[in-house]
């Protein structure tokens, strides 16, 4: 495994180093208080926020190759784990905190063993549509969890319906001065996301109402606060946690395996082709297995290449990672020196950041798009998201794997077929395959739109039998038009030599066409080119065609008195 270290970062000219310097400071301002507001998801102290943004993104720029990709919190990740934590410690506790960094480590390793055995393909099995559905699940899931801080009432539950249920039971507690300066702050960043956009209203809002809390004592007010935050570096030691705890880790810390290589990889490709820049995906992927290991033993928790917070990184004006180099020097500069100011914000300032972030996870323009596009995958999306709702993220995201492959599977079970016959004109058009239709007297030109495995392997025979009896005249000639069959397997296999058989007892001879190499390898180890001999398989469909017409001629020849 060859070793290159930032990769992401040279070759800079003094030119733009300066530019990142500036884009460094902007995403510093833009981003400080979204990884605050990410703890709340994350049930951890608030300064374990800029503990993501510290080492884990030294450590992704030394051994990343994207110039782009952010390494830090994500909402999508420290969802997927605290949804699981929280039943197994107290959220914040010594215990809970252990437990988060066991699983940032444990993220690492499965990381690592992707890049050592190339399994980031493992992936792609969580696709568009239902990683879509799973972070507008996690929207949802994440705003209802926060109205509580934003009006006042105590909800310690973990799954939605019980926090709408403390919502409804805890009403009283509903203080109107929360609500207004709660909605005021998301007033604050939706507008400025949609008119300013590289202005860090969301800065402005904490300094703001900090300023707020120490000008008039708001926590004498009945305005909750976060408290006392822990100053200085943080300290760097592994994480205890005792064999069935790291047990039963595991699975939160696969699912969060499984978003960080598809969110990451999709958002470092998309960047790098539109800057077209070449990057090397295993090195990425070694770079967020350091990132999280960084994270696991400075008391952080699981990071993750965040889409959104590196579409910031661009848009303040980041062509390197010394954009994020210059913002993990601001985070040191701000745990140094200016945490005893963090006290003073009020909850539900923080919790209304969250809540605008929640409203972003919530893609109404995909699922728009997926709507118009494809009906069943917009119902693939709106099931994983409600599942996410209601039966929770670590679950949410195995359906969403599950449904995506069952919807995969489907459509090989069900491929589209294709029979050849004349329209109108009396030209050969593609036309849905059914009985009683044929490309030409004699003649039929049929194409399986799938590979041929033990799951279609009856749907292929019936129909290529239906259409042989279904048809106006005699079949002497049956094409099959292989341009979307690349594999066949034994069961399939042993299917096709009965059909050839029966096929051959009835004058009706087999040609395959648009034969791959991989397809004829297959045919030649399970017998199917001996069986229909070399001279009926063609690489393209006017070979086979063409070989039909000839052995037509000679068989009407033979046959003249």
């Amino acid at each position: 495994m060859k070793l290159k270290v930032f990769g992401g970062l040279w070759p800079l000219t003094l030119r733009e180093a300066g530019r990142d310097f500036v884009a460094g400071l902007t995403l510093a301002s833009m981003n400080i208080p979204q990884v605050l507001g990410y703890t709340r998801i994350a049930a951890t102290p608030v300064v374990t926020g800029l503990y993501t943004v510290l080492l884990p993104l030294v450590a992704f720029a030394l051994f990343g190759s994207s110039r782009h990709l952010v390494v830090a919190a994500d909402s999508a990740t420290a969802a997927i784990f605290s949804s699981s934590l929280s039943h197994m410690a107290k959220p914040q506790s010594q215990q809970y905190m252990a437990l988060v960094g066991e699983a940032a480590l444990l993220t690492a390793a499965l990381l690592l063993l992707a890049r050592v055995f190339k399994l980031g393909f493992l992936a792609n099995f969580l696709s568009r549509t239902a990683l879509v559905g799973f972070l507008t699940g996690v929207g949802f899931q994440v705003g209802i969890a926060m109205l509580g801080d934003m009006m006042g009432i105590e909800a310690s539950a973990h799954r939605t319906l019980l926090q709408i249920k403390e919502l409804v039971e805890n009403r009283w507690q509903f203080d109107v001065e929360t609500l207004g300066l709660s909605l005021l702050v998301v007033s604050a960043i939706l507008l400025g996301r949609r008119f300013a956009p590289r202005f860090p209203v969301a800065l402005v809002a904490v300094l703001a109402t900090i300023a707020a809390s120490v000008e008039f004592d708001l926590e004498k007010r009945g305005f909750a606060v976060i408290g006392p935050v822990p100053g200085g570096l943080p300290s760097i030691k592994l994480p205890e946690a005792s064999l069935s705890e790291v047990v039963a880790l595991l699975p939160v810390a696969a699912s969060c395996f499984v978003m960080i290589i598809a969110q990451s990889a999709a958002t470092s490709r998309a960047y790098a082709l539109r800057r077209r820049e070449h990057v090397d995906e295993n090195a990425d992927i070694l770079g967020l297995s350091a990132a999280n290991a960084a994270a696991a033993v400075s008391g952080a928790f699981v990071v993750n290449g965040s889409p959104t917070q590196t579409a910031m990184a661009e848009s303040a004006g980041a062509r390197s990672q010394f954009a994020q180099l210059v913002f993990a020097a601001v985070v040191c500069i701000v745990l140094l020196f200016l945490t005893e100011w963090l006290q003073f914000l009020p909850r539900c300032a923080l919790a209304s950041i969250v809540f605008t972030i929640a409203i972003g996870m919530i893609d109404i323009k995909s699922l728009g798009s997926i709507f118009g596009e494809s009906r069943g995958e917009f119902y693939l999306a709106i099931f994983t998201a409600v599942s996410v709702v209601f039966i929770g993220v670590e679950p949410g995201i195995l359906m969403a794997i599950g449904l995506s492959l069952i919807r995969h599977v489907r459509h090989s079970y069900r491929p589209h077929t294709l029979l050849l016959a004349p329209d109108r004109s009396g030209r050969w058009s593609p036309a849905p395959a059914s009985p009683g239709l044929q490309t030409e007297p004699g003649l039929i030109v049929y194409r399986f739109g799938a590979d041929l495995f033990y799951a279609n392997e009856e749907s292929f025979v019936s129909e290529v039998r239906g259409l042989v009896e279904g048809a106006p005249t005699k079949v002497r000639w049956f094409v099959v038009d292989a341009g979307a069959i690349t594999d066949l397997d034994y069961s399939a296999a042993r299917s096709l030599h009965e059909l050839l058989d029966d096929l051959r007892s009835q004058g009706t001879q087999v040609l395959f066409a648009r034969v791959s190499p991989y397809l004829r390898s297959d045919m030649d180890r399970h017998g199917i080119t001996e069986a229909i001999g070399e001279t009926r398989i063609f690489a393209r469909l006017h070979e086979a065609l063409a070989a039909t017409h000839y052995e037509g001629h000679e068989q009407q020849a033979q046959e003249r008195p």
